[in-house]
């Protein structure tokens, strides 16, 4: 409304300067310029509320996107880049967000400016289709760029996810890359990358300098033209001079319209491909996520059974897991044992439903997995791995994470457990050290006995240790061997290990090859009954001579 009356208003003041009519020159100026400031406070309060618009629909936004990342299916992480999920947690969703900030800037000047066709519609009809002719030709022109320019975008956003991945990639591996004396062939696989990048990058800002070379050619042209239009409406007598120069004055205004629209489309444009990329993972079938029952156990004994388990990741079409039969008892400690490869992480990860069977069942207290809810299975399963992930966090929140209402004793009882607390004693900070990214600044032993207190923190009913102690000296082994063996008959242990020392003592060991089981029993009864194992046991003798 205000920018309605203000070019009219501007051309009375014209006409009241060259009249000499100064008290109405003088009321005139004084209502345009409370008109101004009145636009100035409606565009603060405009841009303030934008602005909590924004934060709060980011906050909502991302932590509803980081939920759904969190429950997408090991075998959709497994086949899609980190940068997948970082490009799409992080400018994706400001993106979104923004949308409502875009909408309100652009809209209102495209209103403003708006205005202007009204008070020129007021003044001069001729006037007025000339500049609706003018807009329409360069709007045209301008949607035009931005659809090429959005199909170039898309490509742009798929090279930025790859090279996002692999620079992530090259910071979690660093150290590895570095004993690798990989440095070259990393540098060179990331400037051939980058380069791929920065072409996308190229040819999009090509489309915009081609097409708006094009645009202010035309746009020159139309300015031209309107002064010719405006000279001969004055000439006729249809136009005064001064509603002349007010049309005049504001034509860049009207031209300002495209440049907004342009920005608006290209907005909406990018608002849309954010959407159908958050949304894909949020909602589509690509990204599928985990499915749990719904039914709930209150108390887990931790009795579990594998019956004709039949298994293989989506990766590889050889059978992990082949016809697997077995059962556990509650509170009994089972070993499982072969050679690399033979699917003996796969038991652990199918137990803990981080995939999903081929055919077959797996039932914890006689209930089939695939009805217990997510809290009745992960809520009662702790595994430790010989990969733990330790995050950038302090070593007292590395614990909380786990239990966040835990005690400083029972911390402290937990850390002693896991034959830590003396190291951890020792560093200036305490509890309070944080740890860097992956647990960077940790030994791998260090790292193993972190994680394995943070599993004693949990106290589930079901404990598995996944090559546990592999990165352990001989003594800290010992130690933690101990406390496991406090563990036994209260709780149910599973144990994966190479060496075999290190599970002589369990109630059972299951003897995997192949995904089948082809030796069970005791220690001792294995070595009679089973070549296979004894040919594993007797080289791990050779090694320690």
């Amino acid at each position: 409304m205000i920018s309605v009356v203000v070019p009219i208003i501007s051309a009375n003041i014209i006409i009241y300067l060259t009249d000499s009519m100064f008290y109405q020159l003088l009321m005139m100026a004084s209502v345009l310029c409370l008109l101004e400031m009145l636009r100035s406070m409606l565009n603060y309060f405009s841009r303030y509320y934008s602005m909590v618009i924004f934060r709060e629909s980011f906050i909502k936004i991302q932590t509803a996107l980081g939920k759904n990342i969190l429950r997408l299916e090991n075998k959709v992480i497994d086949s899609n880049s980190s940068g997948v999920f970082i490009q799409r947690l992080t400018s994706d969703t400001s993106r979104l967000a923004d949308i409502f900030n875009v909408l309100n800037l652009y809209l209102s000047r495209i209103l403003i400016n708006f205005g202007i066709f009204i008070a020129v519609f007021i003044i001069n009809f001729w006037a007025f289709i000339y500049l609706i002719v003018m807009v329409l030709v360069l709007y045209l022109i301008e949607r035009r760029r931005v659809r090429i320019y959005n199909s170039k975008d898309k490509e742009f956003r798929k090279q930025n996810e790859k090279v996002t991945g692999f620079v992530s990639e090259i910071v979690r591996g660093l150290r590895n890359i570095k004993m690798l004396h990989s440095e070259d062939s990393f540098s060179s696989e990331l400037h051939g990358q980058v380069e791929e990048l920065n072409q996308s990058r190229y040819l999009m800002m090509q489309v915009n300098n081609r097409y708006n070379c094009l645009r202010f050619c035309l746009q020159d042209i139309f300015h031209l033209g309107l002064i010719f239009l405006l000279v001969y409406l004055i000439t006729m007598g249809n136009l005064a001079v001064a509603n002349g120069l007010v049309i005049h004055n504001y034509q860049g205004r009207v031209t300002s319209i495209i440049d907004i629209l342009g920005m608006l489309l290209q907005s909406i444009k990018d608002f849309n491909l954010s959407c159908s990329r958050v949304f894909a993972i949020m909602y589509s079938d690509q990204f599928s996520k985990e499915k749990f029952g719904s039914r709930h156990l209150d108390k887990v004994n931790g009795d579990f059974c594998f019956s004709h388990v039949n298994f293989h990741y989506d990766s590889n079409n050889r059978k992990v897991l082949d016809d697997l039969s077995f059962e556990v008892h509650a509170n009994e400690t089972v070993a499982f044992v072969g050679k690399s490869g033979a699917g003996k992480s796969t038991i652990f990860n199918l137990l803990c439903k981080m995939y999903d069977v081929d055919s077959g069942s797996i039932t914890i207290d006689g209930v089939d997995i695939s009805l217990l809810d997510k809290e009745s299975i992960r809520g009662n399963i702790t595994i430790i791995s010989q990969s733990p992930y330790i995050f950038h966090l302090s070593i007292r929140e590395n614990l909380r994470l786990v239990q966040p209402d835990m005690t400083e004793d029972e911390m402290i009882n937990a850390c002693k457990l896991a034959c830590i607390h003396e190291f951890i004693m020792s560093l200036p900070d305490g509890y309070d050290t944080v740890v860097g990214e992956g647990g960077v600044n940790l030994s791998g032993g260090q790292r193993q006995r972190l994680a394995i207190a943070r599993a004693f923190l949990q106290k589930t009913e079901i404990i598995l240790f996944d090559e546990a102690t592999s990165a352990l000296d001989n003594e800290t082994q010992r130690e933690i061997q101990k406390a496991i063996s406090n563990l036994q008959k209260d709780y149910t242990i599973l144990i994966i290990a190479h060496r075999l020392s290190t599970i002589i003592n369990s109630d059972r060991i299951l003897f995997i090859e192949d995904g089948k089981i082809v030796g069970e029993g005791r220690h001792k009864e294995l070595l009679k009954k089973c070549p296979s194992y004894r040919e594993l046991y007797e080289a791990e003798l050779k090694n320690n001579e």
